[in-house]
This record gives C-alpha cells, sequence and structure tokens, in this order.
C-alpha cells in the first residue's frame, strides 16, 4: 500500500497476478488511530485481501519510530498476525525505479503537490530535504508553482496596473472575475486546489508567457539545488549518484523533466537521471514480498523501544496500595483524609535522598553561574512538571527563558492531551536533545516516576555524549542502570505505591515538584536573585506583583511606599535596581 494525502493505492499480489485498487487518502499526520484502522479496512475489503503472507504500507507522514509503530498496530487490528512492514512513502520509489549502474546513492527527486527528495546509500545512510509541508517548504512543488504565479502576477499589476495575461488564466479557472477576489480564495483554498493551477502555469509557458516561464525557472533551480543538497549530504561529489524523477508534476510534464534532467547532470555530472516510470506502489508491494531482505540498502534499522534501564523489582509507583483498597467505598471525609495522610510521607522520602538532591543542586548552581542552562525532560505528568517549572523561572526571578527550559515527549499538544507512542521513543529524545541545542557547559535532569521512560533515557544518553552533567529524578529505588548510562547524580526516592494504582500525578508527581522547586529555587539564590528571603528579580508583569515589588523595595530600603513605587517607576520596575537607587540617595544625604 502507498498512501497519501490525495489517494491509497494498493496492489494485492496473488497467485502470480496483481490486483490494483485506490482508494481514500491517508497521511498519518492527519489522521486518528480510528480513521486509521478504517482506511485498512476499507483496502482489506475493496480487494478481498483477508489472508496475507506479507504486507507493506507505505505512508505519507510516518517520520519516525513511533508512527511506524503506529501504522503497524492498526494494521495489527485489520490482519492480525500478519508480518508488516510500516514505512515511510518515499522509500518504495527508490525500489520501484530501474535499477541504478553503479551508483553509491539513489537520490528520489519527487515533485507532485508537495516536492521533496529523499536519499540513500548502499550501505543504508539516509537523508531528507525538503518535504515541510506547503508552508515551511515544498520548493518546486505544484502548490508552489501556483502560488508563485498567482504572486508573480500581482507583482505585474503593482508595477503597471495591467492585469497580466497569466493572471487571466489563472482567474478563469478559478471562476473568479477581478483580482481582489484572489484574497479571499487564497485564505480558504487547500492544497490539493491550489496546486491544481500549475497545469495553467505550464500552458501559459508553452505559449511563451514570460511570467509563467519565470516562475516554472525558479521551480527547477529549486528541485535541482535540492537534490544536490541531499546527495551532498550522503557522497562526495565525485561518486556516481541517480536521481530518480518521480511525482505527478515531473509525470506529467515531461518537458519539465527533461529541463530537470539536464540541470542536475550539469550539477553533478557523475550521475544519471531517470524517470519513475513504474507506481511507487510496485516498490511496497517487493517489500511486502520481503525483497528488502535481499538487498541491504532498502533494510530499515530496527528502532529499540524496550526501556534503557530495568528494575530489580516492581516499581512502587506500579504497586497497589494497601491503605486504598477500598477507595472506591469511602466517604468523602475518609478519602480526603487517607489522600492528605499520604502525602504526609513525601517530605521523609525525600529527606532519605537529601545527599542527591544537594549534589544535583550543586551540579545545576555551578552551570547556571557559569553560563550554562539547565533542562528539564520527561513524558506525561512528568514532562508536564518540568515545563511548568521552567516556565516560572522568568516571572519569578527575571530569568532568561532559556536558562531554564523544559522538553516533553511529544511536544506542546502533549502539555493538555496524550501524545500517544512518543514518550516510548528514545531516538525522538536524543533528538529533542540535539534540535534543542543542548551543549557541553548545560545540565540536563531526566524526569521519570518509574525511571524507565525510553524517551528520557534518550535523551540522558544524547546529553552525556554531548558532554553535559546528566542528573535522573525517579521514585524507583529498584532502579538498574548500566554504567555507562548512569547519570552523574540519580535522585530516587521512595513515595510507596499511589493511593489510585500507577497514577503518578498523585504522590510521584507532588514529589517532583517539591524537588524541583528546590532545585532552581536555591540555584537562583546562588546567582543572586534572593537578598534574605525576598524575590528582589521578580517581574512585577500585572498589580499583584508591582504591589509585591513595593513591599520588597520598603523592607529592603526602609523606604515608604510612595518613594518606593517612584523609584520603582524611575527604573522600569526592575526591583534590584529601585533598591540601589534608594541606597545611592540615602547615602549622598548622610554627612
Amino acid at each position: 500500500m502507498e498512501c497519501g494525502a490525495t489517494k491509497t493505492v494498493a496492489l494485492l499480489e496473488r497467485e502470480g497476478e496483481a490486483l490494483r485498487g485506490e482508494f481514500g487518502p491517508a497521511n498519518l499526520r492527519l489522521m486518528d488511530d480510528r480513521a486509521l484502522t478504517g482506511i485498512f479496512d476499507e483496502v482489506r475489503q475493496g480487494l478481498d485481501a483477508t489472508e496475507l503472507d506479507g504486507l507493506c504500507i507505505a505512508m505519507a507522514g510516518a517520520r519516525n519510530a513511533s508512527d511506524r509503530k503506529r501504522i503497524a498496530k492498526a494494521a495489527e487490528s485489520v490482519w492480525p498476525g500478519v508480518r508488516c512492514q510500516a514505512i515511510n512513502d518515499l522509500e518504495p520509489a527508490l525500489l520501484a525505479a530501474p535499477a541504478p549502474r553503479k551508483a553509491a546513492a539513489r537520490i528520489l527527486v519527487l515533485s507532485g503537490t508537495g516536492s521533496c527528495c529523499f536519499g540513500r546509500t548502499t550501505r543504508g545512510k539516509t537523508a531528507k530535504v525538503g518535504g515541510w509541508g506547503h508552508i515551511l517548504g515544498d520548493r518546486g512543488s505544484g502548490y508552489e508553482i501556483a502560488l508563485n504565479a498567482v504572486k508573480v502576477s500581482i507583482c505585474a499589476f503593482d508595477k503597471d496596473g495591467k492585469w497580466p495575461v497569466l493572471g487571466q488564466r489563472l482567474l478563469r479557472a478559478l471562476q473568479l472575475n477581478e483580482p481582489d477576489d484572489l484574497i479571499d480564495w487564497v485564505r480558504g483554498a487547500g492544497k490539493a486546489e491550489a496546486g491544481n493551477l500549475a497545469i495553467e502555469v505550464f500552458a501559459a509557458a508553452a505559449k511563451g508567457d514570460h511570467l509563467a516561464r519565470g516562475v516554472l525557472d525558479r521551480a527547477l533551480d529549486s528541485l535541482a539545488q535540492d537534490a544536490e543538497d541531499c546527495a551532498r549530504r550522503l557522497v562526495k561529489k565525485t561518486q556516481r549518484v541517480q536521481f530518480v524523477l518521480a511525482g505527478s508534476v515531473l509525470v506529467k510534464q515531461p518537458a519539465f523533466a527533461r529541463e530537470l534532467k539536464g540541470r542536475l547532470l550539469k550539477r553533478w555530472p557523475a550521475a544519471e537521471a531517470v524517470a519513475l516510470e513504474k507506481e511507487a506502489v510496485w516498490g511496497a508491494l517487493e517489500l511486502a514480498r520481503g525483497g528488502a531482505a535481499d538487498r541491504p540498502e532498502l533494510r530499515t534499522a530496527a528502532v529499540t523501544l524496550a526501556p534503557l534501564a530495568k528494575s530489580r523489582e516492581l516499581s512502587p509507583t506500579e504497586r497497589r496500595n494497601p491503605r486504598s483498597v477500598t477507595l472506591d467505598e469511602l466517604s468523602f471525609d475518609k478519602a480526603v483524609a487517607l489522600m492528605l495522610d499520604e502525602e504526609t510521607s513525601i517530605g521523609p522520602a525525600l529527606k532519605k535522598v537529601q545527599p542527591e538532591i544537594t549534589h544535583a543542586l550543586k551540579l545545576i548552581a555551578g552551570a547556571l553561574q557559569s553560563g550554562g542552562r539547565l533542562f528539564y525532560v520527561g513524558a506525561g505528568t512528568s514532562g508536564r512538571l518540568g515545563v511548568l517549572d521552567a516556565s516560572e523561572c522568568p516571572p519569578t526571578f527575571r530569568a532568561s527563558p532559556e536558562q531554564v527550559q523544559g522538553i516533553i515527549a511529544g511536544g506542546q499538544t502533549a502539555l493538555w492531551s496524550a501524545v500517544e507512542g512518543k514518550e516510548d521513543d528514545p531516538k525522538a529524545g536524543a533528538a529533542a536533545v540535539h534540535y534543542r541545542g543542548v551543549r557541553r557547559s548545560d545540565v540536563l535532569m531526566g524526569i521519570a516516576a518509574s525511571g524507565r521512560t525510553p524517551f528520557v533515557w534518550g535523551a540522558l544518553a544524547e546529553a552525556r555524549r554531548i558532554g553535559a552533567r546528566t542528573i535522573l529524578l525517579c521514585f524507583n529505588p529498584y532502579l538498574e542502570i548500566p554504567g555507562e548510562l548512569r547519570p552523574d547524580v540519580v535522585i530516587a526516592a521512595d513515595v510507596g505505591p499511589e493511593i489510585l494504582t500507577g497514577s503518578t500525578r498523585l504522590k510521584s508527581g507532588t514529589a517532583t515538584k517539591v524537588v524541583l522547586n528546590t532545585l532552581t529555587t536555591l540555584s537562583m539564590v546562588r546567582l543572586g536573585k534572593v537578598m534574605s528571603n525576598l524575590m528582589v528579580d521578580v517581574n512585577p508583569s500585572n498589580e499583584k506583583l508591582r504591589e509585591r515589588a513595593v513591599r520588597i523595595v520598603t523592607a529592603v530600603t526602609d523606604a515608604g511606599c510612595a518613594e518606593a513605587k517612584a523609584a520603582l517607576e524611575e527604573t522600569r520596575w526592575v526591583v534590584k535596581d529601585a533598591c540601589q537607587k534608594l541606597r545611592d540617595v540615602a547615602a549622598a544625604k548622610r554627612p
């Protein structure tokens, strides 16, 4: 199966014959699990594909291991027990292309409604350029060709007040009456609808329209440059490369494809450029047969989703609490009393790991004093608490937002809803550390109640590789960590089982908040952002905080409220500066 944003094409091979079917669109980024299972069931019924020996699903939007796992899980519910390869929609095109002549790498140059370049060496190394979607990228795609045609038409109109022939063609194709109508159209136009306008651009260029010709020239330059960049990331310029041209634009516009071939060969003399004459789904069929086993350049590396640390015994966070086995039968008064009583166990448990917390504090304070930063990494509740503590440092201590940062598995969406599978991907954790720019001078603290979250361990491993100091906060004293992965500090408090079994948003969450509060507050004290027990670096961004700022200044300087407020207004509400100003005034008055 080859699944894309426009349609899904499926081939069923039975007794040497292939049955082809077309079905609805399927882009993983645009589907929930129910829709994903639905499209697979539609294929099963449409092709009578009930009993299978092998299955390959190549899907748009499948970018990482958790995406592939999600596809495979949905396929398992439709075809139980069938061997399934889940990959992105680019891999099969390289396999469906004509075999190269001793090429060190193959580069797919795809231009349809969207665009991207994808390459693979004979040793399995891959690179991707483009494919960021029509808003962020898709250079040289049908969508960009169409949108640029609209833009150059508008620019020409603005220049001399004459609506160009190219613009006339676009209005006709869209059934619009005047240029102003394009403003409303472009706001609601879908990617496919806009991309269809590229046909008009090619038609105009064939008739000698110079504006259309310029649009296509820029598209050709973009595609050739992206293809060259993709190849450069994989092999040396002297090595042989096969460029495979695919996508509706390159297939349906042969003259455009020939021009692109010429530009590619000019940029990379040791190359051949071939058109993808068969549908990419034929490559997926070969993978379903097991063809990749004989061709190492097409093997997809297995991703280990197992935890990178093990527990000798069941983590306390997963055990049943004997005091709450009748929780569903307790009265409100007794249930509240039980909840509050359980919370009292957190302090003593954290006291037992006070040396480790102190060690972590010294690492963090030292890093911040030297210009380094603190990164929290977690999934679910742990990740949210890390992001929360980081977000409270700028208003509380006037700290730079870069100084303390939170990283959560699944990104922004995971702050308010579950993002399935993200916490099980160690590569995603490592990638987050890489792309967030963690350096040797930084400290990275992994937060995982059970201590076994793969996303967190991937982040810790990458931070350790970079040379950053690492800390793990967990609530599992039975954790066994391989020596080569052990963080600089492990805080493993035992707060006991949760009242609601496994719900680490309860005692584990409270304990996490206490530890994070301790570490950042005392680190900021060391940075001089606290005087006595006053927040002298608070950012008074609202009325309540401005009133607090006045009280702080009066407490530090013995000035009256009016005098303190005036000093704060003169220093733009920087508490420290206001205090210093009043001290200077007082010193000047002394004989």
